[in-house]
């Protein structure tokens, strides 16, 4: 099992800036991917952004040139800095985690979540 605990978030005016923190613990050993998304009133949960274990990053079109992620491996937390936040950033951000492990010719794969940190962009 993986425990994450997200830490950051609050409010802030357009235009400013947050940085968001996850710490993950437990059997953190085998997390390859660990990311952001991120869920508004009414709307489906988003994936805002990632980072694999061979440092790739994805980022939702939305954010990019605004956002960024990246990971401390010695610490086990990965951060989203968000800068120029405009109202449509405002939503509930939770960290993710995907494990994988086990043979080549048999992967597991868990999902972890954090337990949400809220995030309000005022114009």
């Amino acid at each position: 099992q993986v425990q994450l605990v997200e830490s950051g978030g609050g409010l802030v005016q357009a235009g400013g800036s947050l940085r968001l923190s996850c710490a993950a613990s437990g059997r953190t050993r085998y997390i390859e991917v660990m990311g952001w998304y991120r869920q508004a009133p009414g709307k489906q949960r988003e994936l805002v952004a990632d980072i694999s274990s061979t440092w790739t990053t994805n980022y939702a079109d939305s954010v990019k040139g605004r956002f960024t992620i990246t990971r401390d491996n010695a610490k086990n937390t990965w951060y989203l800095q968000m800068n120029s936040l405009v109202p449509e950033d405002t939503a509930v951000y939770y960290c993710h985690a995907l494990s994988r492990w086990g043979p080549v010719e048999r992967i597991y794969e868990s999902d972890y979540w954090g337990q949400g940190t809220q995030v309000t962009v005022s114009s």
